[in-house]
């Protein structure tokens, strides 16, 4: 399943186009929310598709720093999904 995770880091900016440019490249489920990404426990939608997300799945993001914050965070993310498939 094609999966999309979009966030934004305020509730004044706007999902809008990261979701339509994740249903464009053909998500079928999508995450999102407006929350910091500084810390990994506040964002539940995450914590959610991090648990959602299967062997065979593809995530998809618009860009990186949606995902992660830095390196680290980016490493442990790869590493997790990494010992759920």
């Amino acid at each position: 399943m094609n999966v999309g995770y979009a966030r934004v880091s305020t509730s004044s900016q706007n999902l809008e186009n990261q979701i339509d440019q994740l249903k464009n490249s053909g998500c079928e489920k999508i995450f999102s929310e407006k929350r910091s990404g500084k810390n990994e426990s506040d964002r539940e939608q995450f914590n959610i598709m991090m648990d959602f997300v299967r062997e065979g799945d593809v995530l998809y993001i618009t860009k990186l720093d949606r995902l992660a914050r830095s390196v680290i965070d980016l490493h442990n993310i790869v590493k997790f999904l990494e010992k759920k498939m």
